[in-house]
């Protein structure tokens, strides 16, 4: 945090799945929220449902959901991990009106996740931006079955937004518009959504099949933010942020965005400059020593 401070960074995106499995809403609750658990005062976080992570444990990662096209994950048992590999695939998560159950990949012990029971846990957590529970669809899907889930997550986030409004503890909600790349959806999305009284406005879903289909979506979709009272409130962009598409998003009418992506990058010694990638591992960077980057 320390480093993302010095380097200008300012919102920082925790992920609500992994902070419930361990340590536990409880623990960092106790310890008085993420800013004192964390000792970052200043800076603000944003938390999500913990939707995404749970949803990914049928499917895998959108790369593996679109390569597959749309295909149940297939757990490879001789897989080496240090986590449990039987609490995913097709038996993994159970969707109902009630939330979504799954099973925790530290134990294999089962979870109910709940509209209410999310808001809570980010309660606890004390995070300034908090996210709703809503349903993660396959780009791969039936349109009526996308229907449904559009739906689904409606109804989800109207009770998310319920619990949140008993104890607002200075927090803001964002909805999460859905509705994959159907135009239809999406506009039904943001004209329900909209109409509750949400803080801003994140763009989740599936969001294309590439950047080109990503950028598409946005540049018809994000004019519709500028209706009425809309315009006066932040719109995030949920799990993107490579080079290219956070300056799409950004032109279009982005204000905030969040991936995994650039960490990921750097836990794997690949460098992100103005002449592209650099990937500092390979063996033609063995001796590259004092080598200047960005000079």
């Amino acid at each position: 945090f320390r480093d993302s401070d010095k380097a200008g960074q300012q919102l920082i995106f925790c992920n609500a799945y992994h902070l419930l499995l361990h340590p536990g809403a409880d623990v960092i609750g106790d310890a008085g929220g993420l800013h004192k658990f964390t000792k970052r005062e200043k800076g603000p976080f944003i938390t999500d449902s913990g939707g995404f992570q749970v949803f990914s444990l049928a499917y895998g990662s959108v790369q593996e959901e679109l390569s597959s096209k749309g295909e149940l994950k297939r757990v490879n048992k001789k897989t080496k991990t240090k986590w449990r590999t039987d609490v995913m695939g097709e038996d993994a998560v159970n969707v109902t009106e009630e939330g979504v159950t799954f099973r925790s990949y530290r134990d294999g012990s089962k979870l109910l996740l709940t509209p209410e029971s999310t808001i809570q846990a980010q309660k606890s957590f004390g995070a300034d931006i908090i996210i709703p529970l809503d349903e993660l669809p396959p780009y791969h899907i039936d349109r009526n079955k996308l229907a449904e889930s559009v739906e689904r997550s409606h109804r989800w986030e109207a009770r998310s937004l319920s619990e949140h409004l008993k104890n607002v503890k200075e927090q803001a909600m964002y909805c999460v518009i859905h509705g994959g790349i159907d135009v239809e959806l999406r506009t039904k999305s943001i004209d329900y959504l909209t109409s509750l009284p949400f803080d801003g406005y994140a763009i989740g879903g599936s969001l294309g099949n590439g950047r080109s289909e990503l950028k598409d979506l946005l540049t018809w979709m994000m004019p519709l933010f500028e209706k009425e009272s809309r315009k006066e409130k932040p719109r995030h962009l949920l799990g993107i942020a490579d080079e290219e598409s956070i300056r799409n998003a950004v032109t279009l009418g982005v204000d905030t965005m969040d991936s995994c992506y650039p960490t990921r990058l750097g836990r794997h010694g690949t460098l992100m400059t103005r002449e592209g990638l650099l990937r500092i591992k390979r063996g033609r960077h063995a001796t590259s020593f004092g080598m200047k980057i960005d000079s």
